[in-house]
């Protein structure tokens, strides 16, 4: 008798499970009222229409339209330099140089991801590595699965422990209204930060050496040989290769044109005025300098240098339009899954269910005359919980900041860590939430279904998730 095969269920069908429940949730809650955060007047919650909810997507597509463009323009520049050949021989040459020692990469290259993701915010900006080091993992002789985990896990570990990052640890100051210690929020940070690193590295790296030593991969047999299909020749080793002079070139623009996006990221601006007044200069391309970039500047960035690279690198110049042509319809999924992760968020706010739960839920836990340690701990469950609706950094610091901050200092209790909670709690959840675009447009992109990223990552996220928990309550109850 022949066992029926369980059909997974495809990431578009969880986005879209995600959506209905949070018009069910605007339904229940219709009529509830909040303070709008932009007019300060009293509104009332919503209940999303059948127009919402169809036109859900097409908002979602819209508003992220800035990260759409940046990843139609990465596609088409990762599209490019496939085409070369650079990438696959580069990928064969680095994994002959590295032999035995692969699980060294990783935890350096995790570390690289971290610090972006702990300066400012590195989220949206991975996505293109997501198949560069699936590709690569599969070549050393581990899995696409170890690829995705060092990058996402690896920025994530730093945006969980965000220190500088304009958009989250600043947003929340920014949004306190009250005084803070900057030093302290520091500290706390820089803590979450390398501990959540070196558990998200250990677990990583102890997955890479099993599959290594073919103790099984997570994914099966036809998941694998579907990436084999994506990745192209990168995961077959020629021990006779060598990189051409005209290859040497490309891979030496394809590493500075991903450091060159990331230095126009970085916010300047705050970290030092005088060196943003140098970088000046850097706007005549797009017209933002340095530290003001956004995804707009990056995908020009990207589409220039992919243009320079075909230039240089294709043999016939003529495949270069193809390239891009390919490129950009590599990336359409990957681009309507990110469209539907932000309908949500979408939905959440045309209905205002997100900022009535954020300020139902704030008040209730402030004024239940708690110890400082146990608000705490459940203020971070409440943000995990309020993170699901609004996974922006951003955004939920726009909405929680300015209530939390002030009752926290009425109480005499730390506001430093109040606003660490609000960080990190955002920052765990952005590692496994279907509502986060680059986790669900990465995994897509590296052909990892997002039901196997959650089965491997249970462990890890439950391990990240407790440390986590107690390293802030214990703030909490130190600092107050």
């Amino acid at each position: 008798m022949k066992k029926n095969k369980r059909r997974a269920i495809s990431t578009f069908a969880i986005l879209l499970c995600v959506l209905l429940l949070v018009a069910i949730a605007t339904w229940i809650a219709q009529g509830s009222t909040y303070t709008d955060p932009e007019t300060g007047e009293t509104a009332e919650v919503v209940g999303a229409s059948l127009s919402d909810i169809l036109m859900a997507p097409i908002n979602g597509w819209h508003d992220a339209g800035d990260v759409i463009g940046f990843v139609f323009c990465l596609g088409a520049f990762l599209a490019i330099v496939t085409a070369t050949g650079a990438l696959e021989t580069g990928i064969h040459v680095l994994v002959k140089k590295l032999h035995g020692k692969e699980i060294a990469l990783i935890w350096i290259l995790m570390f690289v991801f971290s610090i972006g993701g702990t300066t400012y915010g590195m989220g949206e900006e991975t996505v293109g590595f997501y198949i560069l080091l699936a590709a690569t993992m599969m070549a050393a002789g581990f899995d696409p699965l170890v690829g995705a985990a060092t990058v996402l896990l690896g920025a994530g570990s730093g945006v969980l422990g965000s220190t500088i990052n304009p958009f989250a640890t600043g947003a929340a100051v920014a949004s306190a209204g009250v005084d803070v210690n900057m030093g302290t929020i520091y500290v706390l940070g820089i803590i979450l930060w390398l501990v959540t690193y070196f558990i998200s590295a250990f677990f990583v790296t102890r997955y890479a050496k099993a599959v290594k030593n073919k103790k099984g991969s997570i994914l099966t047999a036809d998941q694998l040989e579907t990436c084999r299909a994506a990745y192209g020749g990168a995961t077959e080793i020629d021990e006779d290769v060598k990189l051409t002079g005209r290859q040497k070139i490309v891979l030496v623009i394809f590493g500075l044109s991903f450091v060159i996006m990331i230095l126009g990221f970085i916010p300047w601006e705050e970290l030092s005025a005088s060196v943003f007044g140098a970088l000046g200069w850097s706007g005549f391309l797009t017209g933002n300098p340095f530290g003001w970039w956004w995804f707009d500047d990056a995908a020009i960035w990207f589409l220039l240098m992919g243009i320079i690279i075909g230039l240089i690198g294709l043999e016939d110049k003529g495949k270069l339009m193809s390239c891009i042509i390919s490129g950009f319809a590599d990336m359409i999924s990957v681009n309507l899954v990110i469209a539907l992760a932000r309908a949500t968020s979408v939905l959440m706010s045309v209905s205002g269910l997100g900022t009535w739960l954020v300020e139902a839920s704030v008040t209730a836990l402030s004024s239940s005359g708690l110890p400082a340690a146990v608000f705490g701990f459940l203020d971070y469950l409440l943000h995990i919980g309020l993170s699901f609706l609004v996974p922006s950094s951003s955004g939920l610091a726009g909405l929680s900041a300015p209530i939390v901050s002030p009752i926290v200092r009425g109480m005499g209790w730390s506001v430093e860590t109040s606003i660490m909670i609000n960080v990190a709690a955002n920052g765990f959840v952005n590692l496994f939430t279907p509502t986060c675009g680059f986790i669900m447009g990465g995994l897509a992109l590296a052909r990892i279904p997002y039901e196997t990223w959650l089965k491997w990552a249970g462990k890890v996220l439950a391990v990240i998730g407790v440390v986590v928990a107690v390293i802030l309550t214990v703030a909490m109850l130190v600092l107050s």
